[in-house]
């Protein structure tokens, strides 16, 4: 895999955990800690299966807070495993159909990496067995715990062997993690490494606030006008690669993706098509894009803004190679902010702020380079043969010789349009200026950092949902010890919705309202249906108080507001004596 020396977590970690010691790691991902606990637990797994000793149930269990992460961390082993016989990987993980999963486990899957929910959902169903796993690695635990997963991963380790050997990976040390370790691992090893978050000085930094859906146009438009060599797109997933090289093909650019599903031989292959300039954009995967050195990398975009501020750092290193300067451009939807203050705060650098390119900016770098293509051709090609022609069909038809290149030059572009549409200003600035908007109420990061998501308490009236989004009730609130982490965890690791597309979160005593997508589909509802946070069920249902009182009054903070009236405590029922309610002076 181009490994040539272990990471400093690899170094550290991997004799304790080959000789069976219980570990505790403390680093941040980016450090190389899959490797760390994942090839230890393959050499056992190797050996039993060596001696005969490795069953069809699982023998390692790998907890993960996301779906994102799971998956990552089952290709990662799936890789490490390739040549080693008789070892099955399966990720199991909400927002995916059981189908699939439930069959990976009949038919036997030696390593399980999963989400803490999911998990628990099989170990109900009774479709998940526990009881000879030898090795149970917690990855990023201190994520977990702030996701809300506290309970479902005490529940998991208690359903475990005693003997098990316990890895734990983590980038802090709060006391819920000192408390899982004290109560679950034998006499571990600490080991600690500090993460390497400097950025060359030659690489400049600059963000953009944008909306999901217009980060296509977005990437196009600097594209289209910033000055470039080649150029490495970062995004999360394995399909987001193929969809945003096949937007930027449709584009007209020479673009590629690059991810774990692509053979070693072919991935390969691209890097080295980049190198030699048959391509210029790359959209690539960490995994997939780590150890890769091309020097004529001039840009580098966070399509998907990284995990962690140290997946960051190894982003953007992929450019300002040799001595060269560099372009690094991060993509911050409205509820990043938190994350890429975080970057700011690690890396010790501000990160620039830029507007997007307008329609008049891309309209006069296409006609620059239409002049400079137009300029180009009459330098190098002879045309004496097209002129003749060009002198033909223009005596032949009578034809002003203007509207021959004209037609000429719709041929060239297929009926394509060479200037942009105004319209596509004001569609783009939008998206922007709303990102704007939820910025400056603050936000919260994909992950479930907390912020201020919305009006809270009815200190700024009821919530209200943007088009194309509805507001939710859960019966999960204040007295259950929440907070928006917890219930974005819970929603994103279930109902296969991403974190930006979670709305305002607002929180009462006994319930709260959660803006999602105005349509769910019925596996979403299901998947819904069966989400806990704090071990309590979401109960999930459409909100009829502040669009649709129902002649119950119109919510506002846990109380109600009489529409005619006024507001009045909901806590203070009324007396038969009192002839009108007690106001609440707000």
């Amino acid at each position: 895999m181009g490994y040539e020396t272990p990471s400093p977590i690899q170094a550290e970690t991997i004799p304790h955990l080959v000789e069976g010691r219980d570990v505790v790691g403390l680093a941040q991902t980016g450090t190389g800690k899959t490797a760390a606990f994942a090839l230890p637990a393959l050499t056992h797994m190797a050996a039993d299966y060596d001696a005969g000793n490795l069953g069809s149930v699982p023998n390692t269990l790998v907890l993960a807070p996301t779906r994102e992460l799971a998956i990552q961390v089952a290709e990662a082993f799936s890789t490490y495993a390739a040549q080693l016989e008789g070892i099955s990987v399966l990720p199991i993980y909400g927002g995916a159909p059981y189908g699939p999963q439930l069959q990976g486990l009949r038919r036997g899957a030696n390593v399980v990496v999963g989400t803490p929910g999911r998990v628990i959902d099989h170990m109900t169903k009774g479709s998940l067995d526990l009881s000879e796993v030898k090795h149970l690695i917690l990855d990023e635990a201190d994520e977990m715990l702030r996701m809300g997963f506290a309970e479902e991963v005490d529940k998991i380790l208690a359903q475990t062997p005693d003997d098990k050997q316990v890895a734990l990976f983590s980038a802090t040390m709060p006391r819920a993690i000192r408390r899982i370790s004290e109560d679950y691992l034998n006499d571990p090893v600490e080991v600690s490494v500090k993460a390497k978050t400097t950025t060359s000085a030659n690489i400049r930094q600059r963000f953009v606030f944008i909306k999901h859906h217009a980060k296509p146009e977005a990437l196009v438009r600097i594209l289209e006008t910033e000055p470039h060599d080649a150029v490495i797109v970062f995004v999360r997933t394995r399909s987001a690669t193929e969809e945003v090289a096949n937007k930027l093909s449709a584009r007209g650019f020479r673009a590629q993706a690059i991810n774990g599903d692509i053979p070693q031989n072919l991935r390969e292959k691209t890097v080295e098509s980049l190198k030699a300039g048959r391509i210029d954009v790359l959209v690539a995967t960490d995994v997939a894009a780590r150890g890769l050195d091309v020097e004529r990398i001039s840009h580098v975009f966070n399509y998907d803004i990284p995990l962690d501020t140290e997946s960051y750092v190894h982003r953007i290193g992929r450019t300002g190679r040799a001595g060269r300067s560099g372009e690094a451009i991060l993509f911050v939807t409205p509820r990043e902010k938190r994350m890429l203050r975080s970057i700011e705060k690690a890396t010790r650098q501000p990160v620039e702020q830029m507007n997007l390119p307008t329609v008049a900016d891309v309209n006069a770098s296409r006609l620059e380079r239409f002049s400079e293509r137009i300029t180009q051709t009459l330098n190098s090609e002879d045309l004496e043969e097209y002129r003749d022609l060009v002198t033909s069909y223009v005596g032949e038809h009578n034809t002003p010789a203007e509207d021959v290149a004209a037609a000429l030059v719709a041929m060239v572009h297929d009926g394509r349009p060479l200037l942009l549409d105004e319209q596509s200003d004001d569609d783009l600035a939008r998206a922007a200026a709303q990102s704007f908007d939820r910025e400056d109420r603050g936000g919260r990061d994909d992950r479930g950092g907390r912020g201020d998501r919305g009006p809270r308490g009815g200190k700024s009236g009821p919530p209200s949902a943007d088009p194309g989004n509805a507001i939710y009730k859960i019966a999960v609130g204040k007295k259950d010890g929440v907070n928006p982490g917890h219930i974005v965890g819970a929603i994103t690791g279930e109902a296969n919705l991403r974190g930006n597309q979670v709305g305002s979160i607002n929180i009462y005593p006994s319930f709260s309202l959660v803006e999602l997508p105005e349509s769910l589909s019925p596996q979403q509802w299901e998947a819904l249906g069966s989400a806990r946070v704090g071990g309590r069920p979401l109960r999930i249902e459409r909100d009829s108080g502040p669009h649709g009182d129902g002649g119950r009054g119109r919510r506002e903070g846990g109380n109600f507001r009489d529409k005619k009236r006024g507001s009045f405590n909901s806590d203070k029922p009324f007396k038969k004596k009192d002839k009108k309610p007690r106001w609440k002076d707000r």
